[in-house]
């Protein structure tokens, strides 16, 4: 039986069965945009200021894309396993109704940004991403334990909500990249050595007044392979360096991509798997020929970033990052 979906006219009552908001209380509800995967409302209230999460059974893309709600109880318990790790950049978890797919978090402070929109505004701060990847390089160092892997097998929900609709997306549109991609997958599937965030992109990251990195969206979060986050969160910065129109926006993403990279294997303590870069370019190829392309490409910029990445994936060795980054 399908569960009931809340709204902006059910949450209040639906958070006061459950003894978030007392009876009596006077509490204001905003509808959250943006994301395509969950309903997403904020609400405040005596004192308290949360934001109610419940995962859609189909996402809101052009193409039919069905994921499996569970995907809100791996939320909740990706945030409690990040938490204690980098309590600083990581929102609070209140409550989690497994029954409903409900996520209870508390929301970030209103001054925040967001980094994806900062950096399309032209804001680019290296320095942020350097803390990104510092903060990438703790979790995957910290989360290779079986006692925490254990309780992250979702290979199911990663085939959903990664796997097919970019990896294999885009192998069945370019067969000239078929057998790189098959490697690419088998790399994903058959390494799993620390907790994934699984979605580590610009628009899941706030960024404070102080330029402090807050990190959401866990549902993706599985045992895995680390190279995935490092080819999610770099590819969507290669996105981005197409979008941008002069030089030294260009120059200003590149440095943010080196300074991930080099942030986050200080923080590993060893460096990244040199075919990251392939995984960079299938996801950036992914975000204009795949099931959820970014919306803000034109097509003379989707051609070339489309070119890029081909030229990437088809190169006999990985480039370096530097190399990458160069090719636009």
């Amino acid at each position: 039986m399908p569960v009931q979906l809340l709204d902006e006219n059910s949450v209040v009552a639906y958070l006061k069965s459950r003894n978030i908001f007392s009876d009596s209380a006077d509490v204001a509800v905003e509808i959250l945009t943006g994301g395509v995967s969950n309903v997403v409302l904020a609400v405040s209230g005596e004192g308290r200021d949360l934001v109610v999460k419940q995962a859609l059974p189909e996402l809101k893309v052009a193409q039919k894309w069905s994921a499996d709600q569970r995907r809100a109880i791996v939320e909740a318990n990706a945030l409690q396993v990040y938490q204690e790790i980098t309590p600083e950049n990581v929102p609070a978890l209140v409550e989690c109704d497994p029954e409903r797919f409900v996520v209870i978090l508390q929301r970030a402070p209103r001054s925040v940004t967001n980094w994806k929109e900062d950096m399309l505004a032209g804001k680019i701060l290296p320095v942020v991403a350097g803390d990104v990847g510092e903060i990438l390089g703790k979790w995957h160092k910290n989360t290779s334990a079986p006692l925490i892997l254990d309780q992250f097998q979702e290979d199911t929900l990663f085939e959903q909500l990664r796997i097919s609709p970019f990896y294999r997306a885009i192998a069945l549109r370019h067969q000239s990249i078929n057998r790189r991609i098959s490697s690419l997958i088998d790399e994903l599937e058959n390494n799993k050595t620390a907790l994934v965030h699984g979605d580590y992109s610009p628009k899941n990251i706030l960024v404070s007044s102080s330029n402090v990195p807050i990190i959401l969206d866990f549902e993706v979060a599985h045992a895995g392979n680390p190279v995935f986050d490092l080819g999610f969160l770099l590819g969507h910065l290669l996105t981005k360096s197409e979008y941008v129109g002069t030089l030294t926006a260009k120059t200003k993403i590149a440095q943010s991509a080196y300074s991930f990279l080099q942030r986050y294997e200080q923080s590993l303590g060893r460096p990244a798997s040199p075919t990251f870069t392939w995984h960079v370019a299938a996801i950036s190829l992914a975000r204009v020929d795949g099931v959820s392309p970014v919306s803000y490409l034109n097509p003379e910029m989707q051609s070339n970033l489309r070119n890029t990445c081909l030229g990437i994936l088809q190169s006999e060795d990985p480039p370096s990052l530097t190399e990458v980054f160069s090719e636009l």
